[in-house]
């Protein structure tokens, strides 16, 4: 079966997490690179699958939804601003009818400036800029409208990766030409409104230029659009436009037809033309888009999303002073389900390990690296309903252990701690577990010393799983 390539989201989340790490160092995160490894695939998949976890724990990944809700809020507002500055340039370029329209002054006023950026869009090309000022303007904009102390992060992921790629002068390009185009398309719009509604007298004015010469200009630039079936006058009807003598309707309404025609073949259609070419180019990129694993932040994850060889051995002391909050798990629609578990942590064999009775599933004592690793795998490969988890309250709860409780009970609907002290148990450290799992999020029904009640519990569960 073909596999399905990844949303830009998600590299977007991806190169987020990585400078949010280059900025302020790794996140905790062992349980993201767990379920990551769970998942399988290629390194790709696992890295992204990590990213898509820690951005939901860590809220990058909302900081990452509001930019891209601002961006485009960025984005209709110059929209917006295009077609009003479209309509008041058509507008403008007619004037108020009381006197003649300068074709030359109103095509000029239409097509000026827009003639001017667009050849200077090619050679930004040549000379690899990112060019494409309005697209600039808009990645300005969005930038400002976002806000919170990771806002900066997700513009500039965006930007990075989109430029690692070659794709951010055609998104920038394919943002300018489509505002050009909603500015040209209200000029036109504005252009068509006016020519119905009221009566216009068109003219050209020169001093020093022989009126052949205005003939020949007129004709060239509305040749191509003639050739599309937009009216022009022939060169008596141009030669008669000089304003100082009446000039049939009929002249008129083919001035009219060369203005429109020279808005539409010279404006609207060069810019649609290279909109669809950014847009054919985007699609290309985006059918390349990937991460690279060699950059910093991701080369480090090689070993550990896909490792070769699985080291053994006590786990390295914690680094992150907090204790991540209990949230049960629960199993996806069509994920396989364990059921019911007993796991016993670190039990010294002075502690005698109960018989379980059928139904039960025993996953043994966890005292390894490597069995902390089995057992973590196979719960979030198929999650507990009910997980029982055994612990030697004679000893100091340290950091590992509470971790280590916390994430396996990530992995099961309901959880219960089973404190066993023999009959050496020290109210002291039976008060620090309580103490410390309840600050964990743990409720307190879900810590008991009593071996009965713990095992009925796993056998037949209480009101609350009913």
């Amino acid at each position: 079966m073909k596999r399905t390539r990844p949303a830009l989201s998600c590299f977007w989340l991806a190169e987020t997490l990585r400078l949010r790490e280059a900025h302020w160092g790794p996140l905790d995160d062992g349980e993201a690179v767990r379920r990551a490894r769970a998942q399988g695939g290629s390194l790709q998949d696992r890295m992204l699958a990590r990213a898509r976890w820690l951005g939901e724990q860590s809220g990058l990944a909302r900081v990452v939804a509001d930019w891209r809700r601002a961006s485009l809020l960025a984005l209709a507002v110059l929209l917006a601003l295009a077609l009003l500055a479209g309509a008041s340039t058509a507008f403008g370029a007619l004037g108020g009818g009381q006197r003649p329209v300068n074709v030359i002054w109103a095509l000029g006023a239409l097509l000026g400036l827009h003639a001017l950026t667009f050849l200077l869009w090619p050679l930004g090309l040549l000379l690899r800029s990112e060019g494409a000022w309005l697209g600039q303007a808009w990645l300005w904009a969005s930038r400002k409208l976002a806000r919170g102390p990771d806002a900066a992060l997700a513009p500039q992921a965006f930007a990075t990766l989109l430029s690692r790629h070659g794709g951010l002068r055609w998104l920038l390009g394919a943002i300018t030409h489509g505002i050009w185009l909603a500015g040209l398309s209200a000029a036109l719009a504005a252009l068509l409104v006016a020519l119905s509604t009221r009566r216009y007298a068109f003219a050209w004015e020169t001093t020093i230029l022989e009126p052949e010469t205005f003939v020949r200009v007129t004709r060239a630039l509305g040749w191509l659009p003639q050739q599309l079936g937009f009216a022009m006058p022939d060169a008596a009807a141009i030669l008669a436009s000089d304003g100082l003598q009446a000039v049939p309707a009929a002249v008129q309404a083919q001035w009219s037809g060369w203005l429109v025609g020279a808005l539409v073949v010279y404006g609207i259609a060069p810019r649609l033309l290279a909109l669809l070419a950014c847009a054919a180019q985007l699609w290309r990129v985006r059918a390349r888009l990937g991460l690279d694993p060699n950059l910093p932040g991701l080369a480090s994850l090689r070993d550990r999303l896909m490792p070769a060889v699985e080291r053994l051995g006590p786990d390295a002391p914690e680094g992150t002073p907090e204790l991540p909050q209990h949230r049960p798990g629960q199993a996806e629609a069509g994920q396989p389900c364990t059921g019911l578990v007993l796991a016993g942590i670190e039990i010294p064999s002075d502690l005698a390990w109960p018989r379980l009775p059928a139904g039960l599933h025993d996953a043994g004592i966890v005292d390894t690296r490597e069995q902390r690793r089995v057992l973590l795998d196979r719960l979030a490969q198929a999650p507990a309903r009910r997980l029982l988890l055994a612990c030697d309250a004679r000893q100091t709860p340290d950091r590992g252990t509470l971790r280590l409780l916390l994430e396996l009970a990530g992995h099961a609907a309901s959880t219960r701690v089973w404190l066993r002290a023999g009959e050496r148990a020290e109210p002291a450290r039976l008060q620090g577990w309580q103490a410390q799992l309840t600050q964990a999020g743990l409720p307190a029904q879900a810590i008991t010393r009593d071996s009965q009640a713990a095992l009925h519990w796993l056998q037949h569960g209480d009101k609350e799983d009913a």
